[in-house]
Formats: C-alpha cells, structure tokens, sequence
C-alpha cells in the first residue's frame, strides 16, 4: 500500500527468497500458492495487478556425494505449472517468471587446486593433509560447517584407501577445508582438488594473516586464460599512504 501511494515508485511486482541449498521443489509450490493468494488479495484491496513475479533462487548442489540436488528441469517444471495453477485459480493473469539460479550454475563451474605439503597422523585420532591454503580462499567450512568432496588430481585413477583431514595453514584451529575424506595414498607435491567451489568462495575471500588471493583460470573446451592474476606482495601495501611527518 505504501509503496503504490508513493509517486515516485512504480510497483510492478513481487519478491520472495525461500533460502539456500533447496533439494526439494514442495517449498516452490508452497511459496507460489501463498504470493498469489497475497497478489489476489491485494488486487481486490487496492488494485494491484501483478506483473512481475521473482520465486528467487536456492536450487541445490551436489558438494558432496551425499547431497541430492534435484534436476533443473524438474524446478523448472514443478515452478511453472504451479505458477499457471495457482493464477488459473485465483483469476489472475500470468506474470513474468524470474528465477535467480546464481550458486547452481556458478558452484559446480569452479574447482579451487591446492599443493599437498605436510603430512601429520595423531594415531588413532586423525590424519591431517596440510594443503597450501584454506580458509583465506574458502571461509564457508570454518563460517558455516559447510561440506565438500575432494580428489587428489593427479591420482584420481587411485584406489581411495586413506581417511584424511584436510587442514589449511592459516595458523587457525578452525582452518579446515574438508573432514574424513578417503583419498590415495598423498605425498607433498600432490594436486588436491576441490569441486564446486565457483560460488562464493572468490567473493568471501580475504588476505587475512597477509595472504595473496590465488589467480583465477577460464578453462573452455581445451583452452584456458587467465581471468584474475595472481595477487603480489605490492597488493597487500598498494592501499597504504606513504606520508611524511
């Protein structure tokens, strides 16, 4: 209502965001039946006509081989017959769809390589895999538990006989990148792999104790580029000002 008696707004439509890492299409459903419900109340109310229509995004991702995303077809299959159900229901004319898939097309585009280093077995505890990075270039694990598979690259034909803990070198506690996972048999100079690591890992990474953020490259049908160079020691000092006394 406020927004509608506002002149210098035009309300075209609306807005929901449902959450992250949605493995099931029934909260769509739900969602759409309650936001055209609303769109039908409002119109009878104040005359809103709903043209646009955004059911957000939180499609799912297989981190790990125990996450169960669903297809996006099925989303997609699933959201438009609700949409046309509910409108037909509610008298309603379709609006325009829009969906925010971000992390489900940007997440499994990215794998982040470490260099196996140290090596370190606290017997009959765990089994720690030093890697040469961590939570400066990945903060979802130590943020938020957040969960990934690994594979050492160079190895992957490998039978996966050994439990490791993968640890970063951050001189943190909490510096962990991924918890028991069974790999071949690693030594230092080993590629360690990180699938699905394209979203949120280069936005939410930080120079914390000095670290320089690792370069970025496009690999496409063969070829590859660099799309973000490796940072240099004068970038962590290029902000700081040089001022006599």
């Amino acid at each position: 209502r406020q927004a509608m008696n506002m002149s210098g707004l035009k309300l075209t439509g609306l807005h929901c965001h449902l959450g992250s890492q949605i493995h099931e299409t029934r909260p769509y459903e739900e969602a759409l039946h309650v936001l055209i419900s609303f769109s039908r109340s409002m119109r009878e109310q104040t005359g809103f006509e709903l043209r646009q229509l955004s059911i957000g995004g939180g499609f799912g991702v297989n981190y790990t081989s125990d996450d169960q995303a669903v297809d996006i077809h099925e989303y997609a299959r699933v959201i438009t017959a609700a949409l046309i159900r509910e409108c037909g229901q509610n008298r309603l004319n379709l609006p325009e769809l829009v969906i925010e898939p971000g992390r489900s097309i940007v997440g499994p585009a990215g794998v982040t390589l470490y260099t196996a280093g140290m090596l370190k077995t606290i017997h009959g505890v765990v089994s720690y895999l030093m890697v040469d990075g961590g939570m400066a270039d990945n903060i979802r694990p130590a943020l938020y538990d957040a969960k990934y598979s690994a594979v050492v690259a160079n190895k992957a034909d490998q039978p996966a006989t050994c439990k490791m803990t993968i640890a970063g070198k951050y001189c943190e506690s909490g510096d962990i990148l991924v918890r028991d996972v069974m790999l071949p048999e690693v030594q230092p100079g080993d590629v360690v792999a990180l699938p699905v690591t394209g979203a949120y890992c280069l936005p939410m990474a930080s120079n914390y104790n000095g670290a320089m953020k690792p370069a970025v490259i496009m690999v496409n049908q063969g070829s590859n580029r660099i799309i973000r160079r490796r940072e240099e020691e004068a970038d962590l000092v290029s902000l700081d000002i040089d001022q006599e006394t």
